[in-house]
């Protein structure tokens, strides 16, 4: 009975073929040369690799064999480069939280990271605007480099090392799975080929192989995705002068938003959507006219129409004298100075959410599950997300002595991912499309939204206290918790 219950998701005949093409079964050869896992992870980017730490680290898995398969090479960061990379990730609180519970975060401490304590969001068609903080000025967030990352999970992957297993350089290349009601010459576990011709077979797989994955394909899991008129343009920026540098910036202009994230007292990192072809146009453009398209996107009010800035006035003044209260002022961001050479880098952008999390014997995290638009900056946060509800609810299977792969508890976790990855995503992809224009109904719409929401302090304290900052700015204009474009989970 317990088998049915594990397998009940593939089904059988022509409902089966009816979930994809790329799904096959397979009889039990009992080759004892096939090393049989309790967890196998693939991909080892950081949603993969911080999944293997968290397992590695937990308590109830520690009598358990954990594999991580990453296709690259190891990376190793003996020292600590001068200037920053340009592959940043704004970390939340919540992830932070996570990557501590297995000792990674003290080594992204010992590194560098920096945090960042206000957060301003601004129209680049009006004057409204919403300033988040936190009292006593506390972190609200934490801007970290990509590598600094996956060198801090690779150093607490080196410490289990007795537990987990990383095979680098290993890709691979078919999964076939248990037949959905076993027999006596079929194997009950999940069989990986690798791109060697080796074979492995695992209780549980982990797909965490980003959002073109492999997994989710062969398991014929469908995706509902479609691709944006934009692509993103990330840089390193030198500041004019040195700033405490604790602010995070977020404008949304008519082409899309701009965000600059802070790395040190005179660094920070960009991150610009815009359309394709203005995307490749920054890319080519020579430092000066970089620069100077950075500095007019933030300051110039070329957008503006008097007819907008009129009626938010009004509603300011009515705020004022309906509800007399401090209003955050609108601070003026840092000037720019230069650009890091060869650290302009475009890349398209997507929007991407699977059908299922979950099949027998398989999860999806991270970008595999769901692909988000960075003006929220919860693609990381998201996964890491992911991570905390999935171990949660293998943690108490693997410590009541349950199959690790059985769908009575792997549907817990689809649950209440779904339920929080759907709402972001949707809030998102909203507030992509509204900003997405200079229309004057929508214009004044998302100001007098944007304005009120501002002058609301308990909103905005009740948004910094919930599951996630992008989800909860949505609140400010659709009367969701859509806080802010850039973090906490």
């Amino acid at each position: 009975m317990a088998a049915r219950v594990c397998l009940s998701r593939w089904g059988t005949g022509p409902a089966a073929a009816r979930r994809g093409t790329l799904i096959s079964y397979r009889k039990w050869s009992g080759a004892p040369a096939d090393t049989v896992y309790d967890v196998v992870v693939s991909g080892g980017g950081l949603v993969g690799a911080a999944m293997a730490c968290a397992l590695g680290h937990n308590m109830h898995f520690r009598d358990k064999k954990i594999l991580l398969l990453e296709a690259g090479p190891k990376k190793v960061l003996e020292k600590l480069p001068e200037t920053y990379s340009n592959r940043v990730s704004s970390i939340s609180p919540g992830s932070a939280t996570l990557l501590s519970s297995f000792g990674a975060w003290d080594h992204i401490c010992n590194m560098r990271h920096r945090a960042f304590r206000r957060m301003q969001v601004w129209d680049a068609c009006s004057e409204a605007l919403i300033m988040f903080d936190k009292e006593n000025l506390e972190d609200m967030g934490y801007v970290v480099e990509n590598d600094v990352i996956m060198h801090a999970l690779t150093k607490q992957l080196e410490a289990v090392s007795d537990q987990v297993t990383v095979l680098y350089r290993s890709k691979a290349v078919g999964y076939t799975w248990p037949y959905p009601f076993p027999t006596v010459d079929s194997s009950p576990w999940v069989q990986i080929t690798l791109g060697d011709g080796s074979t492995l077979q695992t209780k549980l797989l982990i797909g965490a192989d980003g959002h073109n994955s492999t997994v989710r394909q062969a398991a014929g899991i469908q995706n509902v995705r479609w691709n944006y008129d934009q692509s993103a343009v990330v840089a390193t920026l030198h500041l004019s002068e040195a700033t405490e540098n604790n602010v995070a910036w977020q404008r949304f202009l008519p082409s899309g938003p701009i965000a600059l994230l802070p790395l040190s007292d005179t660094v920070s990192s960009l991150v610009w959507s815009t359309s394709h072809e203005h995307a490749a146009e920054l890319v080519s453009m020579d430092e000066e006219q970089f620069v100077d398209a950075i500095n007019s996107a933030f300051w110039s009010d070329v957008n503006h129409t008097d007819f907008i800035d009129s009626a938010g006035t009004m509603l300011q003044h009515a705020v004022a004298f309906l509800k007399p209260s401090k209003v955050s002022a609108r601070q003026l961001p840092p000037s720019v100075a230069k650009v890091d050479a060869r650290s302009r880098v475009l890349f398209p952008l997507g929007l991407g959410h699977a059908a299922e999390y979950v099949r027998p014997r398989l999860a999806l995290i991270g970008d595999a599950a769901h692909r988000v638009h960075p003006l929220a900056g919860q693609g990381v946060n998201m996964g890491f997300g992911d991570i905390s509800s999935l171990l949660y609810y293998l943690s108490n299977a693997a410590f009541n002595g349950k199959d690790l792969g059985c769908l009575s508890h792997l549907t817990g976790y689809e649950t209440d991912r779904q339920r929080h990855n759907t709402a972001l995503l949707a809030a998102t992809d909203l507030l992509k499309r509204l900003y997405s224009t200079s229309a004057t109904p929508l214009v004044l719409l998302r100001t007098w939204g944007l304005q009120a929401t501002n002058a609301l302090s308990p909103l905005k304290v009740r948004g910094l206290s919930g599951r996630s900052m992008a989800l909860q700015n949505s609140c400010l204009l659709m009367k969701e918790r859509f806080l802010s474009p850039l973090l906490i989970l």
